[in-house]
């Protein structure tokens, strides 16, 4: 065997970019991924967006967050996706964490 086949394939795994919707459940997000594609009669670029639940193992993802996921074996009912890396994070996340928890934003201002 050479050297080329030695090395393992690339993963055929799906993956997709979106935005962090929700970091209500332990160890789970909601990410929505936005899919933009011609309308075929009126040729219209339609924008629809579709929510995905990822596992996210270190609960480190926040709201507003642009996030990487890929697709895995089902880890409950609905999660079939894994959170593979955190592309940009959200300045709205970095606000969140500086308001003590009890308190909401209308309150320290």
């Amino acid at each position: 065997m050479t050297s080329t086949q030695e090395q393992a394939p690339a993963s055929r795994r799906n993956e997709k970019v979106g935005q962090v919707v929700s970091t209500k459940m332990q160890k789970t997000i909601v990410v929505a991924v936005e899919m933009r594609k011609a309308h075929p009669k009126y040729k219209r670029i339609v924008r629809s967006t579709k929510k995905f639940y990822a596992h996210d193992e270190q609960s480190s993802a926040r709201t507003g967050d642009i996030v990487r996921i890929r697709e895995t074996r089902p880890t409950s009912k609905l999660k079939r996706w894994s959170l593979e890396e955190i592309v940009r994070r959200s300045a709205l996340g970095q606000i969140e964490d500086a308001v003590l928890p009890g308190e909401s934003i209308a309150e320290t201002k």
